[in-house]
């Protein structure tokens, strides 16, 4: 009987696999991409800086793993965006909730240019409003109405939710929400 339950208790094996989705993150620079994927890993994030060309993690979550390409944004690096895009199940798009109003229009003509392109436009959307921790910040309310979301996103699967990295039980929960929308995808695309 005791060797019963010991092997019970000890001999289960490896866990099963968590599934695992590729992803691409796209914002502008500044908008805190790095920060919030190396905070999500868990890494020292004391020297982190711009993010030039891309830069690949995986990020792991209780029941998948998230495969995040993260794709620098200044003006010379965004115009190659869409060749990192194929392969790709599911969108981060970050934004600076507390920046100027040019760059928030730079980053409101991104996200409709996202939203459109051939090889986004079906996928599943997070839209992480960020730095929501500083006093100039827009609700994600005020957000939702500047980028036009209910009719410029209306049939697509998206998520909009704030971060900030003072708050990242709240983005690790954003991103189960898109772990939730990418195994529907994945679900529906396997009934076909």
């Amino acid at each position: 009987m005791d060797y019963l339950c010991f092997r019970t208790l000890c001999c289960k094996g490896p866990p099963p696999p968590r599934p695992e989705f590729d992803v691409v993150c796209i914002g502008l620079t500044g908008s805190g991409k790095s920060s919030l994927l190396s905070y999500l890993c868990s890494e020292t994030n004391q020297h982190i800086t711009p993010t030039t060309g891309f830069n690949i993690k995986a990020v792991p979550f209780q029941n998948a793993i998230l495969n995040v390409k993260e794709l620098g944004g200044a003006d010379s690096i965004k115009k190659y965006w869409s060749r990192y895009y194929q392969g790709s199940q599911g969108v981060v798009f970050v934004l600076d909730s507390a920046a100027s109003e040019d760059d928030m229009e730079g980053a409101r003509t991104e996200l409709h240019s996202a939203l459109h392109h051939p090889q986004l436009c079906t996928l599943p959307f997070l839209i992480l409003a960020n730095h929501q921790d500083k006093p100039a910040a827009r609700s994600v309310q005020e957000i939702k109405k500047y980028f036009e979301l209910e009719p410029l996103a209306r049939g697509k699967s998206w998520v909009l939710e704030g971060s900030s990295v003072d708050s990242m039980e709240a983005v690790r929960e954003s991103f189960s929400q898109l772990i939730q929308l990418l195994e529907e995808k994945d679900q529906d695309s396997g009934r076909v």
